[in-house]
């Protein structure tokens, strides 16, 4: 348990603030790729509300999560990223309440952004944020609990996230966020891999079916160097498969080949995955889900950079 840490550390704690990368990357990427690839005026104000309601709504998650992987016993020891209900810094009252709250503010700058964008911004809030709410509850429409969480993210925090953020931008849908958005969206998969191969254990104790614990600790690692190397794989392809075969579909920039910047960080996370029972140091693997998140950051990042290289170099050809 904690010594009465302050206010703020306190919820800082409980939002798990290293895992709002994977939720506030595709909101920037698909704002960019509307403004620079779009050619839609950039709407600065649109943007943060934007953004702040993710955050809001995905730590509002992050808490939920918490109070329910509490209750049905699945954290029962404090790690490095767990939250603050199994650090014994808030009650489960205290987490359900704050969670209310966040949720409640993140629909309402949602519902804001409707009235001023249109109503397809709805229906995309709408997905998102009864997926963040059934990701971990106590009925049988729980997400994480029947094998369903990697899709849950992998939609939430990847594909809804870009294509809403486009949407507010540019005010009418596209397919392009949706595709490029994948490879980035795959990584956010990869954090809530590594969180839940590290709890093969516990979740198969509490009869919960994870793709880790249906995949088993083999099954697992060879998921994981998919979900850390496939989105290379997808970016090659989205670049050159137009360019060779499919002239007809808008291919990804050349300037996409910056997020290869990132492999040395997805082979040093391969390495660490293939010796966590060898490891002289067991915390390597116990904060893989911290470490993968780093690399999601990293390679989103590429990927913004990606875009605004493109305009650059477009600007200086035109």
């Amino acid at each position: 348990m904690e010594n009465n840490p302050s206010f703020f550390k306190k919820w800082w704690i409980c939002i798990r603030p290293f895992a709002l990368p994977a939720s506030t990357m595709p909101v920037i990427f698909g704002t960019v790729l509307a403004v620079t690839y779009g050619n839609y005026a950039f709407k600065p104000g649109l943007f943060v509300l934007a953004l702040l309601a993710m955050v809001i709504l995905h730590s509002g998650a992050n808490i939920l999560s918490d109070v329910f992987d509490f209750k049905k016993g699945l954290d029962k020891e404090p790690n490095p990223v767990s939250g603050g209900v199994v650090r014994g810094i808030i009650t489960q009252k205290e987490a359900l309440r704050a969670s209310a709250i966040l949720i409640i503010t993140g629909v309402s700058l949602g519902l804001l952004l409707t009235y001023l964008v249109g109503i397809w911004l709805l229906l995309i809030g709408i997905g998102g944020v009864l997926m963040g709410i059934f990701y971990t509850t106590e009925t049988r429409l729980s997400l994480k609990y029947h094998g369903l969480g990697d899709l849950a993210v992998f939609l939430n925090f990847g594909i809804l996230g870009a294509l809403g953020s486009w949407y507010v931008q540019a005010g009418e849908l596209s397919w392009i966020p949706v595709i490029w958005t994948i490879p980035m969206a795959t990584l956010v998969i990869a954090i809530l891999h590594a969180n839940n191969w590290r709890d093969i254990s516990s979740d198969t104790e509490g009869k919960i079916r994870t793709m880790a614990s249906i995949l088993g600790d083999k099954g697992s690692q060879a998921y994981y160097g998919f979900l850390i190397f496939g989105p290379f794989v997808l970016i090659l392809l989205f670049i050159f498969l137009p360019l060779l075969l499919f002239k007809s579909i808008p291919a990804m920039p050349l300037t996409f080949l910056l997020t290869l910047l990132a492999l040395p960080l997805a082979i040093k996370l391969w390495r660490l995955a293939k010796k966590r029972k060898t490891s002289k140091n067991p915390m390597d693997f116990i904060v893989l889900d911290g470490k993968t998140a780093q690399f999601n950051l990293q390679f989103g990042a590429l990927c913004t950079l990606a875009m605004l290289a493109n305009l650059l170099i477009t600007h200086l050809t035109v």
